[in-house]
């Protein structure tokens, strides 16, 4: 339970983050689009990189931080991370991955937007991956089709379909655990400033299989600052199925 956990440890992590600094106000509104593109929110655990078909200039840095409920002593994984719209739908992203004290690797990202469709109820982009393990140097890649649709004022969903290469060296006479990608988040605008959503990912590798089921919730502290939480599951190669909680942070600029 929560209880047991090191509290210590992730309030270590939040505080780390680049967004922690004082509220923005009475700003122009952060979160916009290019060419009549449906707005759709970002998932929570695997987030996009700023929303598809976002306007050049926009800029964000966030922290992610996910930690289990069930067991002490288990290690948080968070990440830094600053988003950039380079152009009109197009964005990079940096990020500094975590467990605990441990810097793991450094993460690159491209996002590019193709269009709408259905009417611009739909919109529709690429994301790829690259994370340099800080150890070895090995690569972990993705690349991801990503979708969009906003069905009405208030429900809209996100779905992105790839595959990953892990940063990994197969024993003789194993293949690498090369792996489909799918994540479909579900959310619904349930007022001016608040978003909640569930968030399912899936990782179906040759040899393992990991999956994440995250109910959230996205909530505006101003027009450029917002928390992101939830409560749910996820079952990794190493471990039964177990509750895992999640924040993160977001200062829009």
């Amino acid at each position: 339970m929560i209880g047991m956990l090191d509290m210590t440890k992730i309030f270590q992590c939040l505080a780390g983050a680049p967004i922690l600094v004082a509220v923005a106000l009475a700003t122009p509104a952060a979160a916009s689009t290019t060419g009549g593109a449906p707005l759709i929110p970002e998932p929570m655990v695997f987030d996009m990189i700023r929303p598809l078909a976002a306007p050049k200039g926009e800029l964000e840095a966030n922290t992610l931080a996910l930690f289990p409920l069930d067991a002490r002593g288990e290690d948080i994984d968070w990440a830094p991370e600053i988003e950039y719209a380079f152009a009109n739908g197009w964005a990079a992203e940096f990020e500094l991955p975590f467990d605990n004290e441990r810097l793991k690797g450094y993460k690159f990202a491209l996002q590019g937007t193709i269009g709408t469709f259905a009417a611009k109820r739909g919109v529709h982009g690429a994301q790829a991956i690259a994370v340099v393990d800080k150890e070895t140097g090995r690569l972990d890649t993705s690349l991801l089709y990503l979708v969009g649709v906003r069905y009405s004022q208030k429900w809209s969903t996100l779905t992105m379909i790839g595959a990953n290469s892990p940063a990994e060296t197969p024993r003789p006479g194993t293949r690498r655990d090369d792996a489909l990608l799918f994540n479909h988040s579900l959310f619904h605008d349930a007022g001016k400033h608040t978003v909640l959503g569930v968030e399912t990912n899936l990782r179906a590798g040759r040899t393992s299989t990991r999956w994440l089921v995250m109910p959230q919730v996205h909530q505006h502290l101003s027009k450029k600052v917002m928390v992101q939480a939830g409560l749910g599951a996820q079952k990794t190669p190493m471990r039964a199925a177990h509750a895992t909680a999640a924040v993160r942070l977001i200062k829009e600029f």
